[in-house]
């Protein structure tokens, strides 16, 4: 499959796997859904981003933009490897008789308490028997990943250390990283350091070990980019002068979106902006880097919120509300094509949903990366069928919906409360007749497109309803917890897939 084939797949962030141990995680059940998409005929698994998550369990705020999220490492592949003993597990394992065998939603306080402790175990493990091939492995990944590695394991003992991921309330000299008090705390905090990057090195390994799976069986992963970053990160601290910030390292503007018809006072992010005049003056190299170490983990990649690239709303980090923002104007195409020079062709999907305006569309397409179209938009206006998917341009992405839309059929059901005569109502049969439910038929749409690339969303093959919905924007709590269960996935879903994804010519 070379970058942009016509080909379909699935979205399912790992943390909505099934299993025993709080969320999903890589191990057993990661590999069994690698065997559903093939058997399913799918040959894209898409996801949401895998940083560490700093609030809410958003994988969208992230406290690096380069390592992985311990709770996604499977205690069950440590035991395999050596690290810890069956036994060592047996504590912290759910009751999955009260649970419903791993269909419980995602529970992350319990994840964090199961996974730090036996990350602990298996550290310790590491340290007193593991063979030297496996510390020359270590050592080998610390070496080749220093760049990021270096300070986001000192990052982490810091914040752990202070309680805090505000590093602008940390000493002062750490603020400023100032040579001697950085040497000092890397002395001080050495063990927690090495296990931060012990942490790291088994979640890259256990990610390695489920792509090379999912590659020999011709299924590429789709992975997701925020185009910010946590002001609460190693990557803000580490490389203050690449954002706008004050003396004392707190934010001097913070992104958002202007107001709208969602929101009177539009949104504030809180996110640091770039300083994208400093960016250029190193041609962009934290960007290069960020794109090589995405591509080290995926084969495709998204980049969420793509229009910040070329204009993007700059509020003053004092602002109560994003009203007082305005447009500033991005970067354009330069950091995309100085990772090109350096790294080769770029696999990236923009994502171009919401307020856009056509000079987004131009630098989407002179960068030749396709946009998004998500079915659940095209139907609220008549004359209006961008999102249509008899609309859809060959160079797209095509969606049921996405992480933050209600689920196919939790639209579908929505719209019907409300209805008087509804355009979709023409491209729908009667379920009785047609053999087909509305949700199956709603895919067909998305599959038959023109679209090269298709993604239905995992709740929207099982039918589900908004109770499984992952994310509601805007809303802080109860996101993220969908999980299905592993009977979901039986053989007449995966025959049903299969047939109407072969349909669709995928």
């Amino acid at each position: 499959m070379s970058r942009f084939d016509r080909a379909s797949g699935v979205l399912l962030h790992i943390t909505s796997l099934p299993g025993e141990f709080g969320v999903g995680d890589l191990g057993p059940n990661a590999y069994r859904f690698v065997d559903f998409l093939a058997a399913a005929g799918q040959r894209i698994w898409q996801i949401l981003p895998l940083g560490p998550t700093a609030f809410g369990d958003s994988p969208y705020s992230c406290y690096s933009a380069f390592a992985g999220n311990p709770l996604l490492i499977s205690p069950r592949i440590l035991v395999r490897d050596g690290l810890l003993a069956e036994a060592d597990l047996q504590p912290f394992m759910l009751d999955t008789k009260t649970l419903d065998a791993g269909c419980n939603a995602a529970n992350y306080d319990a994840a964090r308490r199961c996974k730090s402790e036996l990350l602990d175990i298996a550290f310790a493990n590491f340290l007193q028997r593991s063979a030297c091939a496996q510390f020359d492995e270590f050592e080998s990944f610390c070496t080749e990943q220093r760049w990021w590695l270096d300070d986001f394991a000192l990052f982490s003992a810091l914040m752990k250390h202070f309680d805090t991921a505000d590093w602008c309330r940390w000493e002062k000299a750490l603020v400023h990283r100032e040579a001697t008090a950085m040497t000092e705390w890397r002395n001080k905090l050495s063990k927690q350091i090495e296990y931060e990057q012990f942490v790291q090195f088994v979640f890259r390994r256990q990610w390695n070990g489920l792509r090379n799976y999912a590659q020999a069986h011709h299924v590429k992963f789709f992975g997701d980019m925020p185009i910010f970053v946590a002001h609460g990160s190693a990557d803000v601290w580490a490389h203050q002068r690449l954002f706008w910030l004050e003396p004392l390292g707190t934010p001097k503007f913070v992104a958002g979106v202007p107001p709208d018809y969602f929101s009177k006072t539009g949104q504030l992010w809180g996110n640091p902006l770039y300083n994208w005049e400093a960016l250029s003056k190193t041609n962009y190299q934290w960007w290069t880097q960020r794109f090589r170490n995405a591509f080290e983990l995926y084969d495709l990649l998204r980049i969420d919120h793509f229009r910040g690239f070329e204009a993007y709303w700059e509020v003053a980090a004092t602002a109560k509300t994003a009203i007082s923002g305005r447009w500033a104007p991005g970067p354009g195409a330069a950091p995309f094509e100085a990772a090109e020079r350096v790294l080769g062709e770029l696999p990236i999907v923009a994502e171009d949903l919401g307020m856009i305006t056509e000079a987004v569309h131009v630098l989407r397409d002179e960068l030749d990366f396709p946009g998004m179209r998500v079915l659940q938009f095209g139907f609220d206006d008549e004359q209006d069928d961008f999102h249509r998917p008899e609309a859809y341009p060959i160079h797209s992405a095509a969606y049921t919906g996405t992480h933050d839309n209600s689920t196919i059929l939790g639209w579908y059901l929505d719209r019907q409360k409300n209805k008087s005569e509804d355009v979709l109502d023409r491209y729908l049969q009667d379920p009785m007749q047609s053999g087909m439910p509305i949700h199956w038929q709603l895919i067909s749409m998305v599959l038959r497109s023109r679209s090269e690339l298709a993604i239905i969303p995992l709740q929207d093959i099982l039918g589900l309803d908004d109770r499984a919905r992952m994310n509601v924007p805007g809303q802080a709590n109860g996101n993220w917890r969908w999980r299905f269960c592993a009977a979901d996935l039986n053989p007449d879903i995966i025959d049903r897939l299969r047939i109407i994804t072969l349909a669709g010519d995928r």
